[in-house]
Formats: C-alpha cells, sequence, structure tokens
C-alpha cells in the first residue's frame, strides 16, 4: 500500500480508517493496472510475440551488429548463385574475322566457345481444342441424341490452367480477380473470377488424399507446431502447422483448442515442438521441447518492466545467449550435441533454474507468474540438447505460418469452409514441394490429372517413407 496519503492531508485526516484503507487499497490496483497497461504498451517484437511488421512508432530498434570486417557480397566458399544454362533453341555462331592486334585474317572454330544465354518468355497464348458434340438422330424412332463430352475436360478448362490458377493463389497470394487479371494479360486467356473460385474447389478436391497423406506422415515425425488466427466467413478460426524436415502440414480449424491440436497431432507420442500455450500441457516432458525463442523475448520483457523483476530478466537473457551461441556450434558442426550437454547444458540447466526460482520472489507480479510458469514446464525446456534431430526453437513452424500470414492480411479471410480446405491443402503441397525442391506447377499437374483420370495422385512423402 501506498506510505503517504493520496489525498491531501485535511481530507485523509476526516476519513475513517475502513475509508482509508479502501483507498489505499485502491491506489494500488490503480496503479498495478497503470502498470500493466504500459508494459501492454510498450510490446514489441523483442519482448513479445509481435511481429516485426507490427512493432510501434516507439519499438526500440534493434541493436547495430558489430561489423565484421568482411567486405559486402558473397562470402569465401559461399555457393556462387550462378543462371543455369538451358538447352538452347537457337544457336548464333559469332566470330571474328581479323585479329584485334595485328589484323590478320582468322579462321577456324573454337572447341570451347564462350556461352552467353538470353532467355525469353515466349508470348502465351491459349491452346484451344474444340469438341464438336454431334446431335443424330435415331433413324428408327427419331430420338436425337448428343454425344457426351469426355470426363477429363468436363468445366471448359484443362489441367494445366487448373494448376495455374492454384498457383497463383496458393503461391502467389493474388485474388480471384487478379488471377483473372493476369491470365487475361499474360495468357490471352478471359477466365471470370467466379471460374477461378470453380477451379480451385476441384483443385481442393484433388488434393484431398495427397494432404491427408502429408498430415497422416506429419503426425509420425518429430514435428515443430503452431498456430495463427485465420478468419472463416463471420467465424474465428485457426491456421495449425506441423513442419517436419520434408513434410509441412496445415489445417484451419474453427478452435484453437485441444480438439484442433489432436486433429493435427493424431495422438501421436513423437516429439511436438511448441511455445506454452496451454493446450500444449497435457504433452510429456520428453515429447515437448519448449521454444527458446519464446522465453528469450518473455526475458527481454521482464527487463523493460523496469522493475524489482528486471535483473532476473537481465541474467536469464544473457543465459539465454550463451545457448544460443553455444548451439550455432552444434548447427556449424565445431560440437557436438553431447559436447554441448556436458560442457554447458548442465550449468545452463541448473543456473537457470535458480534464476527462475528467484524470479517467483521478486517484486513485480507479472514477472513472477511467467518465471513459475516457466518453471512448470522446467524439464521440456532440454529436451532439444538430448534428442537427435530437435532445435531449441519453433522457428520452423513460424517461418512456414509467415507465407499464409501475409496472404491473410491480403484476403482478410476464406469465405467458406470450402475456401478454408483449399489453402490448407494447396498450402500443404507449397510447402512441402519447396522442403523437397519440387517443383510446384508440375506437381499440381500432376494431381489435377489423377484426378480427373480417376488415377493415383501424386505424393508428397519423401521417397522410402
Amino acid at each position: 500500500m501506498a506510505s503517504s496519503p493520496p489525498i491531501p492531508e485535511p481530507l485523509w485526516a476526516e476519513l475513517s480508517p475502513a475509508a482509508r484503507a479502501a483507498v489505499l487499497t485502491l491506489v494500488s490496483t490503480l496503479e498495478a493496472r497503470i502498470a500493466a497497461l504500459e508494459a501492454r504498451l510498450n510490446q514489441n517484437s523483442s519482448n513479445s510475440s509481435i511481429p516485426p511488421s507490427a512493432n510501434p512508432p516507439h519499438a526500440k530498434p534493434a541493436p547495430p551488429k558489430t561489423p565484421s570486417g568482411r567486405p559486402k557480397g558473397g562470402q569465401v566458399g559461399h555457393p556462387k548463385a550462378e543462371r543455369v544454362l538451358l538447352p538452347p533453341d537457337v544457336i548464333v555462331p559469332l566470330k571474328p574475322t581479323r585479329c584485334r592486334c595485328c589484323r590478320h585474317r582468322l579462321g577456324g572454330d573454337d572447341p570451347e566457345p564462350l556461352v552467353h544465354q538470353v532467355h525469353e518468355i515466349p508470348q502465351i497464348r491459349p491452346h484451344v481444342t474444340e469438341y464438336r458434340r454431334h446431335r443424330l438422330q435415331c433413324p428408327e424412332c427419331g430420338t436425337l441424341t448428343t454425344a457426351e463430352l469426355p470426363v477429363e475436360v468436363d468445366g471448359g478448362f484443362g489441367p494445366r490452367t487448373q494448376a495455374v490458377v492454384a498457383l497463383l493463389g496458393g503461391s502467389c497470394r493474388l485474388g480471384k480477380r487478379a488471377i483473372s487479371q493476369v491470365l487475361a494479360d499474360v495468357c490471352g486467356m478471359s477466365i471470370s473470377p467466379a471460374a477461378v473460385c470453380a477451379l480451385e474447389r476441384k483443385t481442393a478436391a484433388a488434393l484431398e488424399p495427397i494432404a491427408a497423406e502429408a498430415l497422416t506422415y506429419t503426425r509420425s515425425q518429430p514435428a515443430n507446431v503452431d498456430e495463427t488466427g485465420w478468419m472463416e466467413g463471420v467465424d474465428r478460426a485457426w491456421l495449425w502447422v506441423a513442419v517436419t524436415s520434408l513434410v509441412t502440414a496445415f489445417l484451419i480449424r474453427l478452435t484453437r483448442g485441444r480438439a484442433a491440436y489432436d486433429d493435427l497431432a493424431g495422438g501421436s507420442s513423437s516429439i511436438k515442438t511448441t511455445d506454452r500455450y496451454g493446450v500444449y500441457t497435457h504433452l510429456q516432458a520428453d515429447q515437448r521441447p519448449v521454444c527458446w525463442a519464446h522465453l528469450r523475448r518473455d526475458f527481454q520483457a521482464m527487463i523493460d518492466r523496469n522493475n524489482a523483476g528486471s535483473k532476473v530478466g537481465e541474467e536469464l537473457l544473457i543465459h539465454a545467449d550463451i545457448l544460443f551461441d553455444q548451439w550455432n556450434r552444434v548447427r556449424d558442426g565445431t560440437l557436438t550435441r553431447r559436447g554441448f550437454w556436458s560442457h554447458y547444458g548442465s550449468y545452463l540447466q541448473a543456473e537457470v533454474r535458480a534464476l527462475l526460482d528467484l524470479g517467483t520472489k521478486c517484486g513485480c507480479l507479472k514477472t513472477a507468474g511467467v518465471c513459475r510458469e516457466i518453471l512448470a514446464v522446467e524439464a521440456s525446456l532440454w529436451t532439444f540438447a538430448r534428442v537427435d534431430g530437435v532445435e531449441p526453437t519453433n522457428n520452423a513452424a513460424e517461418r512456414a505460418l509467415r507465407h499464409a500470414v501475409c496472404w491473410r492480411k491480403t484476403s482478410y479471410r476464406t469465405d467458406s469452409e470450402g475456401g478454408s480446405r483449399f489453402v490448407e491443402r494447396i498450402l500443404t503441397v507449397i510447402a512441402s514441394c519447396r522442403q523437397q525442391k519440387r517443383n510446384v506447377l508440375s506437381f499440381l499437374c500432376d494431381a489435377v490429372l489423377a484426378a480427373r483420370a480417376g488415377t493415383k495422385p501424386p505424393s508428397l512423402l519423401p521417397q522410402g517413407a
């Protein structure tokens, strides 16, 4: 409680002891509320889950990096980014006729001439196949019979057009009208926004078994899991993701609760790296590594509150930075996972536990609560150091969601359940193909062709899985 009267002394003296106690309690409550609002106002990407793009104008800029002394551009050992030479359609030989020094006439051939290629996109025009359905009258009964269209050409657009529409929407994040305009400008093809919607629905149906197979695979593998907000019509929804080393699966559900997680994980006992969101608390410590990138932001938030818990935050942040510095050596192969644990892990574990215990007793209620929350999952903080293939952060899932978040900001929502199915399935295909360095358009073409022909669809699973 406040030690000095919060109102003028003459008025304070007239108050009864009960009234004074009530005033002091109210003042303490309001001071705590003001502190909480100021902390919320000061949130940014360094001390919360706010993305850098949403930083407020007053957010502290990232500290400048220490100059490395190296020149700009590619460094020694970095693979050169060279344009791939393609098989030429036209070869134009260029030969000098005279010596550039003495002007003597030259002849012959260079067995290894220098190659300079010019890549050009040819003019694109639709390839139109016209089906002429004859109507013939029966000479016996007079009935008029019309020839049926082949099943695979129903709808008026070919499989490659359908695949390109899906790619422009899911990978390039274009809206229905923009896709229509691009196809008109680039390909000279007339296609309405309504036709774009119809093709996306067909693509979603074609990708259903492919996405289901990918989801089943991610359930059985160690994965990074995360979720972000979405909208389906007027309903609040969430986009969930599970990222393995070679396959990524997305789901959109109308809940952020346990039911949505169970749809994603399917009751699997494989390791799932997560943040500290409450829906993951049922997982065992050895099944749920907790993200240290989130922890580091929490430690920075303790410092930024500038109160009794700031010192604990500073010490915890130092230990988190030690962890990341040494883990970079594990990534580059100069330190083994076992070596990390034997030299740094046990020390860091003991120090972090002691600091969190100290934080629960500091004078800041918010910091104390965060420290108790972290201590409740303390065993999960160190799973990454003991299990091969597990990273100390959930960054893989956050990176996988970034493309979808950018799409959400321009499209705002999916209008229906069917739209959500298209989004989750096309995102699954795009992310998994990128991980495996497969051509997305070629995969989509194969999927659409298989669906139209009723044959086995292509698979996103790595070979041998």
